[in-house]
């Protein structure tokens, strides 16, 4: 995959600032690379967001580019990305000399990559076929950041505490993740309840454009201080501990959700159907959340069933150890990959929130059994043991992590910046 050495700049609004930007090179920068910065100096650029139902072929064709190069530069771009991943809304770039021949199109995949393709000029001028196609990764700065935030009347779920102080909403859900196995953020939290959180904020040209790692957390929830610190496990893979070496991760996630979700309907022999008007036993508990939400499988298991289950609509079951089963309805679709005898590791999205079947609106119908009898999803896994703690030989390199996480968060501001390359 071809890479550029210098900079990429995020946003490109006139064809002044991409000379400037996106073309600064060094001396030893490959001599057709000089000559395309020079021929864009005399270019025009649009800038605009994909339509809906747009499809690449017909963006391309849009910007009166002839058909047949048109395919022929869907055709590359397969190379280094799926067309049919275009979508509505992502901002664009179409970059044309004054007298209007292509010179360069640009799609921005996500916040960390771009679609660059550059059309050449023969001599004479005009646009020929020979064209160059990159997925480009812009570069990035961490800062390493801490936030705390408070449950209040006005903030009074972990969402709300951080979105409240101007942070965005992935940071607590991902922050609900770590402690899954020992917060239910449902139930568990209460007025005055904080939350500390170590971090990397990546920032592009001096703005926020998303989160990187998160390094440690202290939190306080119902009287109980709990604590979270990222470092490798013995087979070198991140994993979460709390400040004496022991393990976070449980058998069971207490929730399938990624974040603090809302019970709507609890687990009863004895429910009124809000659909039949009828009582019948809900041998699940139903948890309200946005149409597209993640459902994550809350432990290690196999794939039973992955398919359509009449009022149940789309549903997921899992076998796992232990005598356990998990089953999660009226899903709107299904995970990368999902389908009978794959197995699937705690955390992986199994599926994502919907109201398919017999449902009154989006939520998902969590459901456990323990040898073949249902039980109720929100005692069942209250009391799992923990997973292997830190080795003794390893234990004096894990305090010498901690209490610098500790210290950072006592002392925000001596925090470095850590630059990241493009790579």
């Amino acid at each position: 995959m071809p890479r550029r050495s210098s900079p990429v700049p995020v946003f490109v609004v006139c064809a002044a600032l991409m000379l400037a930007g996106c073309y600064s090179g060094s001396s030893d920068e490959p001599r057709a690379l000089r000559e395309d910065v020079r021929l864009l100096a005399e270019a025009t650029t649009i800038q605009a967001v994909v339509p809906r139902n747009a499809t690449f072929e017909s963006l391309l064709r849009q910007q009166e580019l002839a058909p047949e190069l048109a395919s022929a530069v869907v055709s590359a771009v397969r190379n280094v990305f799926n067309p049919r991943e275009l979508r509505a809304n992502q901002q664009y770039w179409v970059v044309k000399t004054l007298d209007g021949l292509f010179r360069e199109f640009r799609y921005q995949i996500n916040t960390d990559e771009l679609l660059r393709i550059v059309f050449r000029e023969d001599a004479d001028g005009s646009t020929t076929v020979p064209f160059d196609v990159e997925r480009v990764t812009l570069p990035k700065e961490f800062v390493r950041s801490t936030v705390t935030a408070e449950i209040t009347p006005e903030a009074n779920s972990l969402i709300a505490a951080f979105t409240r102080g101007r942070e965005n909403r992935m940071l607590p859900i991902r922050l609900a993740e770590i402690f899954s196995g020992e917060v239910d953020f449902n139930t568990d939290l209460r007025q005055g309840d904080t939350f500390t959180v170590l971090f990397d904020r990546a920032v592009r040209n001096g703005e926020f454009i998303g989160y990187g790692d998160i390094h440690a957390a202290v939190i306080e929830v119902d009287g109980r201080r709990l604590t979270a610190f990222r470092f490798p496990d013995a087979d070198g893979k991140d994993a979460w501990y709390d400040e004496d070496g022991q393990s976070l991760r449980r058998q069971f996630l207490k929730t399938p959700l990624p974040f603090d979700p809302r019970i709507t309907s609890g687990f009863s022999y004895n429910r009124l159907h809000p659909v039949h008007g009828t009582r019948r036993p809900h041998l699940g508990v139903d948890y309200g959340a946005p149409t597209g939400t993640r459902v994550l499988a809350v432990a290690d298991g196999v794939v039973v069933r992955a398919g359509w289950a009449g009022e149940a609509g789309r549903l997921v079951h899992l076998r796992h150890s232990g005598g356990y089963e998990t089953m999660y309805l009226h899903l709107s679709g299904f995970g990368p990959g999902i389908r009978p005898g794959v197995r699937v590791a705690q955390g992986d999205v199994i599926g994502y929130v919907g109201m398919t079947g017999t449902a009154t609106g989006p939520h998902l119908d969590y459901r456990v059994r323990k040898n073949g009898t249902y039980v109720n999803p929100v005692t069942a896994f209250a009391n799992m043991p923990a997973g292997e703690p830190i080795a003794a030989e390893r234990m004096d390199d894990f305090i010498r992590f901690r209490d610098e996480a500790l210290r950072q968060m006592r002392e925000p501001a001596s925090v470095p910046v850590l630059m990241a390359s493009a790579d």
